[in-house]
């Protein structure tokens, strides 16, 4: 017999990931590299505003079925063998996305992908009404929201496959603000008991992922330019330079702890939401990389300065959003404050330097955590970027 589905305690001590979060979160590997490599196809073949409203959507659905499932799990993970099934389920969902990320990128056929997303939320729904009949009164309610608001949400999702093709990104948008608004709506009454250092480090874990996929993209991209042309000269400066934004955006993005800024459902909302662009920018880092390296070479069909827009303008975007959503809590005098905005502007600056723009920009960013750094032995502070 299952357990009953009681909240967990938002102050229960030594709260960390379980293998099966670990293992929900390696499902979503393979989407967000599929993403990854359409959105450098795309802007490598010159068609920048499909590459990018394509990317944005794609990634806005990987993103949000990871949400679901992590601050879900945070409230209520039992982990007894329904959980387990259950989850396992929405893992098969997500594989099943990831396979549709190409269609849909190409052809704008989101079949696949929807299908996919109703597997995931079929799952979701069950795991709310199981927390719903383990409880009552306001979090009873809570529950039940959550699972009509999804169930309603997926129904919307049926217009991407029965409106013409130059109707998706309207629909996209109008049914993810309701997405968005489903746990501002359901958690009116009483707030689910998320956990704030658990949460915190479930989106550390998945940070790492996203960084690890661009090291991956980037190594694949300098293997494959290797094999075609062995002209290291060329491309050290852009394997060195993205090396270092790598380095550096884990140094900025892991330096607080963030955990404690996270009290209330105000402050996690809009944390939690703001990590869209956090983990799209990360991810688009890689892509542009790849962008970057195929230019060199001359097989892209965009200028040196195009390309090494492909990979400052997500980087600038990455240190940016951290810095408002996530280390800004932290900082202490302006001199702090100021590093990562003033980073993010030299970053762009770095543009104009074309084929030297990603080792600029990998310079730059290193010198973000050294100023950083600096300025915390001097001020005596928690370490900071």
């Amino acid at each position: 017999m299952p357990v009953l589905m009681r909240a967990r305690r938002r102050d229960e001590p030594h709260r960390t990931a379980t293998p099966l979060e670990l293992f929900f979160d390696l499902c979503f590997v393979v989407a967000i590299a599929q993403a990854g490599q359409q959105l450098a196809h795309a802007l490598a073949e010159g068609h920048p505003g499909h590459g990018i409203s394509g990317y944005l959507m794609l990634f806005f659905a990987i993103w949000w079925a990871w949400m679901n499932f992590s601050w879900f799990a945070s409230a209520y993970d039992t982990d007894d063998p329904l959980y387990r099934v259950v989850t396992l389920v929405q893992m098969a969902g997500v594989l099943i996305l990831a396979a549709g990320v190409p269609r849909a990128f190409v052809h704008g056929d989101f079949t696949v992908i929807w299908c996919g997303y109703l597997v995931m939320r079929l799952a979701m729904v069950t795991q709310w009404l199981r927390a719903a009949h383990a409880c009552r009164g306001a979090e009873r309610r809570t529950a039940l929201r959550y699972a009509l608001g999804v169930t309603v949400c997926q129904v919307g999702w049926l217009g991407l496959l029965a409106l013409p093709r130059e109707d998706i990104p309207r629909v996209f948008a109008v049914v993810a603000l309701l997405e968005l608004a489903v746990p501002a709506l359901a958690e009116r009454g009483r707030q689910t008991a998320w956990h704030p250092h658990h949460i915190a480090e479930r989106y550390g874990l998945f940070t790492l992922i996203v960084l690890g996929e661009t090291v991956a993209a980037a190594t694949v991209a300098v293997q494959s330019a290797l094999d075609a042309a062995d002209e290291l000269s060329v491309l050290l400066p852009i394997a060195g330079g993205g090396l270092l934004l790598v380095f550096a955006a884990y140094w900025i993005y892991f330096a607080v702890p963030i955990h404690r800024h996270l009290r209330s459902n105000r402050q996690a909302f809009l944390w939690g939401y703001g990590h869209y662009l956090v983990f799209g920018s990360a991810a688009a880092v890689g892509a542009g990389i790849e962008i970057a390296v195929e230019e060199a070479f001359g097989r892209a069909q965009l200028s040196a300065f195009a390309a090494a827009g492909c990979v400052t303008v997500p980087a600038a975007l990455f240190m940016m959003t951290v810095w408002l959503i996530h280390s800004r809590h932290h900082k202490r005098g302006a001199a702090q404050q100021l590093v990562l905005p003033v980073s993010s502007l030299l970053v762009l600056v770095c543009t104009f330097a074309g084929h030297r723009a990603v080792l600029a920009a990998g310079l730059v960013a290193s010198g973000t955590v050294a100023a950083g750094v600096l300025l915390t032995s001097r001020q005596g502070a928690a370490p900071v970027e």
